[in-house]
């Protein structure tokens, strides 16, 4: 496939072929050396220098000492208080009976106390579950239920959400609450300030050794959870090796693209990093979380995406790396005060979640003279599986890029029979390490996604003759909306239960910068009646406020359907022309 750069480039760009530079960073005693392990029985490709377990990363980046680690307002919390933090943490859940295995779950903001609280359950072997905060209380409640949840550590707000929800959930045995709003009684509820202080205290705690656990790479560690095309959730069961893939995967990336530029790799140096997207997505989490704290990098929070507040940020701390999903792109290169701040900081803006628009890619490069990158992944691969940075993404930027080493792509015939050649259009296929081992306690939802190393993406893709991955469309029935998976049938599941609601479809509508939004159409029964607005408050009782249909169109017929009575969604986006536009 040829294209055409978008901006001009160092005419001897590339110095080396793709394949030139996986040689050398993966040859035998390479810092990105690989080797074949049996991974469940399957011969897998893997890092060979890839930390074995979290507990161990926990353990390691404490050299990073009085380096800076998280930043909250006026909260800066260094490696080491933070591992002293982790450590009391980890023996006060050690006191409550936690052991390996056992589920810790984790629903809060962007908080300092985010990653104590992740770090002191995966140390003693317990799985981290992480909960979406925007969750209202039903589906925050799903969560702990399903997952089997045996201590959930909350901030105030969660809390809040789940107080006429805890007498459902009689294997939840003890609450820790962060940053409590109002007064916290029961015996079963602790407040996290009580057991290890605030953030500003935790330099001055105890040095404790972490509780005496044996956690390898196959280790079960982490709950993400995702939805399905049947309208439930369904919790994506991880192991170490999976989330510790991604940290050699993000430098192998760096290395590749300064090779390929004619640059001598070195090793990673800390940046500032201002982190926008929630940490209870795998994209945060294990891709943007993991490889900062191994280089000893800076992570800031924000309490709520704002991007005046940003630029601020950006332009105190002398940031140098964001991005998240093209939305926080778009809004920080169209704001109209963004020429009253220094942004000149920035040198990285990357991202992945959403469809993005070859104008940002562009935008990025010669308005902030910062590097865009992109990449593919899924809760499913614990992230990163394919990655876009630089002049690579520059010249083909409608692509996700190519697949890591450790990686591997095929497209498939959509009955899964056959893998198509190159330039086809069929479902994208992935293995590797960071493929998680299955759905939690839902088997046939596992052995319809996961097959012999492989999971079915569900996403309809081609590769090109270097193997560059472009997504064409999505086999699922999924909206993504500035990041956030929307699944139709969850919403419309909800629509449904409204009394005046007969039949409904839920589809996505382009949007510049969030990619899509929800809209719905609605049949309403005859002789009953319901409004946008009813209908939109009735969504937002029982779902989050980014599931809410943005907008809403009522037809007088049924609505339209094939022979085998699946509605015929396209049909129905051209309702939303004006919508679009």
């Amino acid at each position: 496939m040829t294209t055409q750069a978008l901006v001009p480039l160092d005419p001897s760009w590339p110095r080396m072929t793709l394949a030139q530079t996986e040689a050398l960073l993966t040859a035998p005693n390479a810092k990105f050396e690989m080797e074949t392990v049996n991974i469940r029985g399957i011969p897998t490709r893997v890092w060979k220098n890839a930390p074995p377990s979290l507990r161990f990363l926990a353990q390691a980046v404490r050299a990073h000492g009085d380096r800076v680690f998280t930043v909250y307002q006026d909260e800066r919390v260094t490696y080491e208080a933070n591992w002293r933090a982790t450590t009391q943490l980890a023996n006060r859940l050690w006191e409550m009976g936690v052991r390996k295995g056992d589920r810790v779950a984790v629903a809060m903001r962007n908080l300092p106390e985010w990653p104590v609280a992740f770090f002191a359950a995966a140390s003693i072997g317990a799985i981290v579950v992480p909960l979406n905060a925007w969750w209202v209380g039903e589906e925050l409640e799903y969560g702990l239920r399903d997952s089997g949840t045996k201590v959930a550590i909350l901030d105030g707000q969660r809390h809040e959400r789940l107080l006429s929800h805890y007498d459902n959930l009689p294997e939840l045995e003890r609450v820790i609450v962060a940053r409590a709003r109002g007064p916290i009684e029961g015996p079963r509820f602790s407040r996290l300030e009580v057991l290890i202080g605030t953030p500003h205290d935790w330099a001055g705690l105890d040095d404790m050794p972490l509780p005496d656990v044996a956690v390898g790479p196959e280790d079960d560690a982490t709950i993400f959870y995702t939805s399905g095309t049947t309208g439930m959730s369904k919790g994506a069961l991880g192991t170490n090796r999976n989330i510790c893939s991604n940290i050699v995967t993000s430098g192998y990336v760096q290395a590749r693209a300064m090779l390929r530029r004619g640059e001598t790799p070195g090793e990673p140096e800390p940046k500032v990093s201002l982190l926008v997207i929630p940490l209870f997505h795998v994209t945060a989490c294990s891709a943007a979380l993991m490889s900062a704290i191994v280089s000893g990098s800076t992570v800031i929070f924000m309490r709520k995406w704002d991007p005046v507040e940003a630029m601020q940020i950006i332009e105190r701390e002398k940031v140098q790396f964001t991005g998240g999903v093209p939305t926080i792109a778009w809004q920080l290169l169209e704001h109209p005060d963004r020429d009253k701040y220094d942004l000149s900081s920035l040198d990285t803006i990357s991202y992945g979640g959403a469809p993005s628009a070859p104008e940002l890619v562009k935008r990025i490069y010669e308005e902030f003279g910062a590097l865009p990158g992109n990449g593919w992944g899924m809760t499913e691969t614990m992230a990163t599986v394919t990655q876009h940075s630089g002049e690579d993404y520059l010249n083909r930027p409608t692509s996700c890029g190519p697949a890591v080493p450790v990686a591997e792509l095929k497209i498939m015939a959509r009955d899964g029979t056959s893998e198509l050649p190159v330039g086809e259009v069929g479902e994208l296929w992935a293995s590797g390490p960071m493929i998680v081992k299955c759905y939690w306690n839902k088997p046939e939802a596992s052995a319809e996604t996961f097959v012999n190393g492989w999971v079915r993406t569900g996403d309809l893709a081609k590769l090109d003759e270097e193997g560059f991955c472009y997504i064409v469309d999505r086999a699922k029935d999924i909206v993504i909306r500035g990041g956030e998976n929307i699944y139709s049938s969850e919403v419309e599941d909800v629509l449904y239960a409204h009394p005046a609601v007969t039949d409904c479809a839920l589809i996505g509508i382009p949007h510049r910068t969030l990619g899509e939004e929800p809209v719905a159409v609605v049949h309403l029964q005859p002789g009953t009646s319901a409004s946008v607005e009813d209908l939109q408050q009735w969504v937002g009782q029982h779902l989050a406020a980014f599931k809410v249909p943005v907008a809403i169109k009522f037809t007088d017929e049924v609505l339209p359907r094939n022979a085998n009575g699946k509605i015929l969604k396209t049909d129905l986006r051209g309702m939303f022309e004006e919508e679009a536009a």
